[in-house]
């Protein structure tokens, strides 16, 4: 199948109310264009160089997320254009997100990365840390800042138990934020969970956003 048939077939699968994130790190600009030709325009990237790369080539109405583990020095390369930064883990990287941010004249949304999984190798708050962070007068000094969610990975196995029970601890971090910090925040509505081998998995816990990549353009 195409990269445009792959898609169809994501999205058939998923909620309406579910934002798919079509991963096309590693990938060359033509299979973007494919995909974009054929009518999809959000896409997710892991480098920051090759993502400010890839939108100074191809068309400006893309969606461009940023979702791997980002480098605080590399910022400065998608300030200027990311609509939403997924994986924030530190209030370090939240400082300098905001020091572009109004280099740029932008308020960039962002989503606070818990670790959910089993796994060391995995970044991100616990939640004791998040409400420390947003209780914090660091935090209520960035007014460049949009936090409008949360992020999770779960833990890369087959066991279908253990990566629904990090689901359920992503969505219940989310409610517990949503209760203490954006009650009255109409827009911090958003669950980053699930990828190709566990998207529909994280759809039935409450994700909102899924991150499919090798589904949609094949395996790296």
């Amino acid at each position: 199948m195409s990269i445009s048939q792959n898609i169809d077939k994501v999205l058939k699968s998923i909620p309406e109310n579910v934002k798919l994130i079509a991963v096309s790190k590693t990938k060359p600009q033509e299979d973007i264009i494919e995909a974009y030709e054929g009518g999809y325009k959000i896409f997710g990237e892991n480098k920051p160089q090759e993502l400010k790369q890839k939108f100074e080539a191809l068309p400006k109405d893309i969606e461009w997320h940023f979702i791997g583990h980002l480098q605080t020095n590399k910022v400065k390369y998608i300030a200027g254009f990311v609509q939403l930064i997924h994986a924030v883990d530190s209030m370090k990287l939240l400082q300098e997100i905001n020091k572009q941010a109004l280099k740029h004249d932008r308020i960039i949304n962002c989503l606070l990365q818990f670790h959910i999984a089993q796994e060391e190798s995995k970044f991100g708050y616990d939640l004791s840390e998040a409400k420390e962070m947003l209780n914090s007068d660091e935090f209520k000094n960035l007014s460049g800042i949009n936090i409008v969610g949360v992020m999770g990975m779960a833990t890369f196995t087959e066991n279908q138990v253990q990566v629904r029970s990090e689901f359920k601890q992503l969505k219940t971090n989310f409610e517990a934020l949503k209760t203490e910090f954006f009650q009255d925040k109409t827009d911090f509505t958003e669950i980053s969970m699930g990828m190709s081998g566990d998207y529909e998995l994280a759809i039935e816990e409450g994700s909102t956003m899924v991150r499919v990549g090798s589904s949609i353009f094949g395996a790296r």
